[in-house]
This record gives structure tokens, C-alpha cells and sequence, in this order.
């Protein structure tokens, strides 16, 4: 896998062009209800920065699975700079954030809901304060300071570049803050001041947070380029097998089985001899096998799907190994003709949760408005055609229900069959507080920051699903001894739990219980929380 240029990413063109409505809407004189308008802005940037962090994710799950394959010496300086990348990312990410939490104190007088959630745009009071913003960020310094780091950081990025690369990565990554800029009178004035001198509250929040996504993407981009160095001339193989990769296992009388067979590891220079035959497990000898081409190291498999039911078959791949001697390897695999049949699908599980709505797509051999699905228990509201809302009531929780699928053809009502869906409960978020922390040693700065709790689900679940924290209670134990413990209403910390945790000393015992969340489906007692003043 060699390095490559990186082109715009489409996720890059859009964020630019929302960018140049954004800065449009800068220059008039708008009215508040256009002002909202900026949350959709701010909402659309927040997603595509949540699907750049995925990415990254995904990204980094590669190179570690290069190292168990390749060998720690062969990606060493690989990992070692996608650790300095994420960590000079993640730092000035952090650094945003709090720029951003500390704006909002001073012109909201918090950076967070009732509900101890993040604020966003569509929450901010004052969304046309200009005053305020322009104090914070221009005449203290603050937006010079973020532009300078914003610099550095982009600069220690092209340093990790190999220099006959990062022209092209330059290109790339964005965060531009030092081009020339002009006022509307054409005169030339800084980046930050640009930006943010005389800009509205909502504006400056979603320019934050728009930076946030752009240095994510920077970060995203350069770690693309990173992975890419590695090139496939350095990979080591303990064994090398014959593959068949489906196109699908699942074909449909009449249409075809489609597969390429391929050998892992050699490269698209091979010449490859392939033979394959039907019904059976293990192809020993030629004889009476069918013989595909074999170019650019791939082989193209087409079967007709006739007869019903589990079929198989095997082959083996003949080619020259990099000493020049000739090896075969074997390859076999199984797949099912099935006669077209309509299937419902959830969309978010493979099971219904009662309670909450369960998003399904229904796919049948007709147009899609004309389905319509039956429930023998609960409801199915359909969205648009061909997707539906199902929602199982909670008596149904380690039970099964049934979907029967029909649909409009020819004038009259045909059945597609029914399937069966198992129903379970929604499973418990866990509490966190601050929404990261989940107990053990803490400091007491890390605690006075972030001096609310929050319920998530786990990241395997798939809905998206909010919990509201009720009510919680906080039990302080100093050297040994346990003080009264004292309530606490909503999601936030009372003034009392504050000053106690100023107060508190090294090795305090901090214990939270009884958290009480509610959300559509219902209201659940949560995990408890301990944690020790480090």
C-alpha cells in the first residue's frame, strides 16, 4: 500500500461549502430566528466530525492489525507516529473544547443543560451577543493564542511527513491560519481577528466546533498517509492460502453465484491456473474440473444459481513462488440458492427492543409503497415506502413476535410469509461523570470541570437513545470516616458536593448511588460510581 496524494474528500467539499453559507450569514444583519439556523450548521459539522473519528478509529485498528501481522520492527515508525498524531490531535481538540466551555461560561454562565449535557448551539441564550465573544476571544488574546497553536500543531503534523510527500499532504489537511485575510474595506488584518472579531455568540460557537472537525480531518488524513507508507513488499507471511470471496452466498433462483478467488499476500503481477468442480470438498487431481483465467493475481467465478438449496464446490490455484518454484493452493467454499422471498430486516438490531421504536426496511419484488406489514403484537408505522417504525410493547419483553409482509401487485393483496423477531429489554446505560469518568483515582480539578453526571448506552447499541439523569446521592468518606450522604436533583452536582470536593484531601472515598435516568423507555437505577481523590 503505497503513499498516495489525498484528494478532497466529498465530506470536506460539503463542510466548505456549509462553511461559506456560514460566513455569508456573518454578514448581515440577521434575526434571531435565522440565528437557529446556525444549529443546523452546528449539528451537521458535530455528525461529520463523529464519522471522521469512526474513521480514525477504523484507521488505527489497521495499523495494529499490520503490526501482529508484519512484525513490531517492521511498523514501528508507523505506530510511533500515529501515537504522536493522536496525541498532538486529541490535545488540541481538548484545547478547543475548553476554549469553547470557557466562552460559554463567560457569556452563559455555564457550558452545560439542566441535564448535565453538553451545550450546543440551539441552547445558547444569547445566540446575537457580539460584544461579549469579541471581549473574550480578541481582547483578552484568546483567538491569537488558538491561532498560533492552531499553527504549531498543523506544522508538527507535516513534520511527521516524509518530505517528498508532504507537498501533496499540505494540500490536504486544511486548517489554514495563515493566508492573508481583508475586511470589507479590503484591508488586511489576521486570521483570528477575521474570524472572530465582531462575531456573534452562535458564529463563534460553531467556529469552534468547525475547527474541531477540521483538525480531526487533518489528523484523519495524515494518518491515511501514515498507514499508506507501510507498503506490501514489507508484509511477511507465515502461510498463504487459496480464497474464494463471494460476491454473496445468498442467490436467488434464476440469477447468478458470483466470487473472486484470489491468493492472500502476491501481487497483481501473478499469473494465475485455476480450477474449480462442483459437489465436492477437496480438489486432488484436474480431472474433470472446469479451468477459469487467472488475471491480475484474481480469478472470476460466475455459477448458475438453478437448482435449490446448499450447493459447494473447491479448486486449486497454481502459480510460481518468489523462488521460482511452482506451488497450488486449495480453496473451497458453499453457498445457498434460495427462491425470492421477501425479508424484513431490522435496520438498528437484529431483534426488537420494547418500548422504544425499532426502524425497518422492508424489501419485496414490487414497488415499495405498495408494502405493508401486519404485527401480531405492537404496531408498524410506516415512514416512507418501504421503512417502518416498529414498536413492541414492554409485556412483550422474552417473547416472540411475528411480521407478516404483503403487498399491492396486479390489483390484489399477495403475501410475502411472515418472520419472527425475539423481544428484549432495552439493556441499562452506564453513568459516568462528566460523561467519560467511570470511577477509580481522580483529581479533584478533573471532578470541579466536570461536576455532572451522564447515562450512555454502550456503543454496541445501536439506537439512539437519550437518558436523563433524575436524582443521584453522594457519600464522602474522610480517613475512614463516612459523612451523611447528601441528595442531589437532576444531573448536576449541588453546591454542597462542590465544596466538599475543593475541600476534600488526598484519598477521600467518593461514592455514588441510587442514580436514578429515565428515558422512553422508562426510568432505571443505574450503576454506582466510586471514586478516590488522587
Amino acid at each position: 500500500m503505497g503513499a498516495t496524494n489525498c484528494p478532497e474528500t466529498p465530506r470536506q467539499k460539503m463542510i466548505g461549502m456549509m462553511y461559506l453559507v456560514l460566513t455569508a450569514m456573518l454578514a448581515l444583519n440577521v434575526s434571531k430566528d435565522i440565528l437557529n439556523a446556525f444549529s443546523i450548521v452546528d449539528e451537521t459539522l458535530t455528525s461529520s466530525t463523529s464519522i471522521t473519528e469512526r474513521t480514525i478509529a477504523s484507521d488505527e485498528f489497521l495499523l495494529d492489525k499490520q503490526r501482529l501481522i508484519m512484525g513490531e520492527d517492521k511498523v514501528a515508525d508507523a505506530v510511533n507516529k500515529a501515537a504522536s498524531i493522536k496525541s498532538s490531535s486529541d490535545e488540541m481538540v481538548k484545547y478547543i473544547e475548553q476554549l469553547k466551555n470557557d466562552l460559554l461560561d463567560h457569556i452563559e454562565g455555564t457550558h452545560t443543560n439542566e441535564d448535565g449535557s453538553p451545550m450546543a448551539v440551539s441552547d445558547i441564550a444569547s445566540k446575537d451577543n457580539i460584544s461579549g465573544p469579541t471581549e473574550f476571544l480578541i481582547n483578552s488574546g484568546k483567538a491569537a493564542e488558538l491561532k498560533k497553536k492552531l499553527h504549531d500543531y498543523r506544522e508538527s503534523l507535516l513534520a511527521l511527513v516524509d518530505e517528498k510527500y508532504r507537498e501533496s499532504v499540505d494540500k490536504s489537511i486544511g486548517i489554514e491560519v495563515d493566508n492573508k485575510y481583508h475586511d470589507n474595506d479590503g484591508l488586511e488584518e489576521s486570521w483570528d481577528v477575521h474570524y472572530f472579531n465582531g462575531t456573534i455568540m452562535a458564529a463563534c460557537v460553531t467556529l469552534l466546533n468547525k475547527t474541531v472537525g477540521e483538525v480531526r480531518n487533518a489528523e484523519s488524513i495524515v494518518l491515511k498517509h501514515t498507514i499508506g507508507s507501510i507498503t506490501s513488499e514489507d508484509f511477511k507471511f507465515n502461510q498463504i492460502t487459496g480464497r474464494a470471496i463471494p460476491k454473496s452466498q445468498v442467490v436467488f433462483q434464476g440469477d447468478k453465484y458470483t466470487a473472486d478467488i484470489i491468493v492472500a499476500a502476491f501481487d497483481d503481477k501473478q499469473s494465475l491456473e485455476i480450477y474449480y468442480k462442483m459437489g465436492v470438498d477437496t480438489l486432488i487431481s484436474t480431472e474433470g474440473a472446469t479451468k477459469l483465467e487467472g488475471l491480475n493475481g484474481v480469478g472470476k467465478l460466475e455459477l448458475p444459481a438453478s437448482g435449490l438449496g446448499e450447493q459447494k464446490y473447491a479448486g486449486i490455484i497454481r502459480m510460481m513462488a518468489p523462488d521460482g518454484t511452482p506451488r497450488s493452493y486449495g480453496f473451497k467454499d458453499t453457498y445457498n440458492v434460495l427462491k425470492p422471498t421477501a425479508t424484513v430486516a431490522a435496520e438498528k438490531m437484529n431483534v426488537f427492543y420494547a418500548g422504544i421504536d425499532n426502524p425497518v426496511s422492508v424489501n419485496a419484488p414490487c414497488p415499495p409503497d405498495k408494502i405493508h406489514l401486519q404485527m401480531s403484537a405492537g404496531t408498524a408505522t410506516k415512514i416512507e415506502a418501504g421503512k417502518f417504525n416498529i414498536s413492541v410493547p414492554a409485556s412483550m419483553q422474552g417473547k416472540d413476535v411475528s411480521v407478516n409482509i404483503t403487498a399491492e401487485i396486479g390489483g390484489k393483496t399477495t403475501s410475502f410469509g411472515a418472520t419472527t423477531f425475539r423481544v428484549k429489554k432495552v439493556p441499562d446505560p452506564e453513568a459516568k461523570v462528566g460523561g467519560r469518568i467511570r470511577g477509580g483515582k481522580v483529581s479533584k480539578s478533573e471532578l470541579t470541570v466536570n461536576p455532572f453526571l451522564t447515562a450512555k448506552m454502550d456503543e454496541s447499541f445501536a439506537y439512539d437513545l437519550k437518558w436523563n439523569i433524575k436524582s443521584f446521592r453522594v457519600t464522602f468518606v474522610i480517613k475512614g470516616v463516612e459523612d451523611p450522604p447528601i441528595a442531589c436533583q437532576g444531573g448536576k452536582f449541588s453546591e454542597s458536593v462542590i465544596s466538599k470536593i475543593k475541600k476534600a484531601g488526598v484519598g477521600t472515598a467518593i461514592y455514588i448511588t441510587d442514580i436514578r435516568a429515565s428515558s422512553p423507555a422508562g426510568e432505571r437505577n443505574l450503576n454506582d460510581i466510586s471514586i478516590r481523590i488522587r
